[in-house]
């Protein structure tokens, strides 16, 4: 799931584990609309599509809330 508000894109995802492996690594598809616009970019009109790419979220079964890295985290189910 992709939430989009202000301008930011926030990857969500859900899973069933508690911590699963590898979560936040489809996270990485969003990278090349957060890069800065080519020239090719501007010359075919897609540098309007460029955005930030903000906090994504892996919506799990852990106790609490955990850090994945620096821009994501595990949520608990509990909490939404």
């Amino acid at each position: 799931m992709i939430i989009y508000q202000d301008g930011i894109v926030n990857p969500v995802e859900i899973k069933k584990g508690s911590a699963p492996k590898d979560a936040v690594k489809n996270f990485s598809v969003l990278n090349p609309i957060e890069e800065e616009a080519a020239s090719e970019d501007v010359i075919s009109g897609t540098e309007h599509l460029k955005t930030k790419v903000g906090t994504g979220a892996v919506v799990c079964m852990p106790p609490d809330l955990i850090p994945v890295d620096r821009k994501n985290w595990y949520v608990p189910a509990w909490i939404i």
